[in-house]
């Protein structure tokens, strides 16, 4: 790479904690963050299976409170993710004795299709009902007055990037990139291109997604969703003889990205430097699925661009997302570029968190190098003969090298390989 980029500092909300030893701990214990989400449902029977964020109240870390009004889920998990990555880092970034300037200082965030919130809605369609049944003529008279006028702003999704970047004074580079699970990782790439091309010093980068909000649930048969069950924690089940689908949770990471140079000028602790990543494209047919063919390359990329051969790495963090094919194709590829690799999955304690999937995994694999433990993967009793790969399950691992890759993947083919080195 023509310039060393490095990481000094991480934050993140996940399901199985905020701070980084409850966080920790879960992954060790194999503790989950999956249960019966808290949806008002005419049955509690059909209550669906998710993963929230427990006892986050924005207002707690949010100023002024008003703003949190415009600002959905998703933004608000987005917004104090960046602080506890800037605190963690040692970066100010606001004040007299900001430790980098606004004009170096950019934001790259990964963030998903944001879900509307049925209750701001409500009372506009409510007054547009009239005589039992929707007028719809009534929409621009009527139900318009009751719409926050700010609304729209909810919604963007390129929102979580621009907050953070107004919280920050971030005057460099700022852009959202919309990649689904991918979108952390891609993120982060392109952070890692804005600090090589000498656009900025430092850039917050990361990503955000709330799949458990309703509008996601309305339509939960299109993320091959795993049976509705008793116990929830045991649904996600990665590269698992049993594995029969996914579940979808909530979720956002951020990190704080530097150029070698800088950070040592600022005396900053230097968790891992970035070796490589690449991201490549399997374009498929509505009625395909991909192959496994974009996986496999973005792995060969990614190690020749950290000039590094497979027994350079130590582990891979998996994408393992739990559905029979997607974890089929992603093993097999793990397998023919990395041979017998120790591999971890991370979705068995939380689900896929949209956008901010990679980010919060990525966080996973750096505590793995810091505390030189691969934790197990989460539901994972008997690997599929089907997924060829030597999944670290039941007890954790201690990594051949201190290197980890990891890889997320999206349903249209995209595929998204980083190299971190302690």
């Amino acid at each position: 790479m023509s310039k060393e980029v490095v990481i000094t500092g991480f934050g993140f909300l996940s399901p199985i904690g905020i701070g980084k030893e409850s966080f920790w701990a879960a992954l060790m214990n194999e503790s989950s963050g999956i249960d019966f989400l808290n949806i008002t449902t005419s049955d509690k029977s059909l209550r669906p299976m998710g993963s929230e964020v427990p006892e986050f109240h924005a207002k707690d870390y949010i100023k002024p409170r008003k703003s949190i009004k415009v600002m959905s889920r998703d933004i608000q998990l987005a917004l104090v993710a960046s602080f506890h990555a800037t605190l963690a880092a040692g970066l100010v970034t606001e004040g007299d004795n900001r430790t980098v300037e606004s004009e170096r200082l950019g934001v790259m965030f990964g963030s998903d299709l944001i879900g509307a919130e049925v209750d701001l809605l409500l009372p506009a369609f409510r007054s547009g009902i009239k005589d039992g049944q929707y007028d719809f003529s009534r929409w621009g008279i009527d139900s318009m007055r009751e719409v926050f006028p700010l609304w729209m702003l909810k919604f963007l999704p390129n929102m979580p990037s621009c907050h953070i970047a107004i919280a920050h004074a971030a005057h460099a580079p700022s852009n959202s990139l919309t990649l689904c699970r991918a979108s952390s990782l891609a993120a982060i790439m392109e952070a890692v291109r804005t600090i090589e091309r000498g656009a900025a010093d430092v850039m917050i980068a990361g990503g955000c997604g709330n799949r458990v909000n309703q509008d996601f649930q309305t339509r939960i048969n299109s993320y091959f969703p795993a049976p509705r069950q008793d116990e929830p924690s045991t649904a996600l089940r990665p590269f698992d003889t049993d594995r029969n689908g996914t579940v979808l949770g909530e979720g956002a990471g951020a990190f704080i990205l530097e150029s070698r140079e800088f950070a040592e000028a600022r005396k900053a602790n230097i968790i891992a430097k970035i070796k490589g990543f690449a991201a490549t494209n399997e374009p498929h047919l509505h009625k395909s699925r991909p192959t496994g063919y974009a996986i496999k390359r973005s792995i060969k990329l990614a190690l020749e661009k950290a000039d590094l051969q497979p027994n350079d790495i130590g582990f891979v963090n998996a994408d393992g997302i739990g559905t029979q094919h997607d974890d089929k194709i992603e093993a097999n590829a793990i397998q023919q570029t990395l041979n017998d690799i120790p591999v971890s999955a991370n979705k068995g304690n939380f689900g896929d968190l949209g956008s901010g999937t990679g980010a919060v995994e990525l966080a996973a694999a750096l505590m793995s190098l810091e505390k030189n433990l691969i934790p197990p993967t989460k539901n994972h009793e008997k690997t599929a003969t089907d997924c060829p790969i030597n999944v670290v399950h039941k007890k954790p691992e201690t990594p051949r090298k201190q290197t980890v890759l990891k890889l997320n993947q999206t349903r249209m083919g995209r595929s998204f390989a980083i190299i971190l080195e302690k």
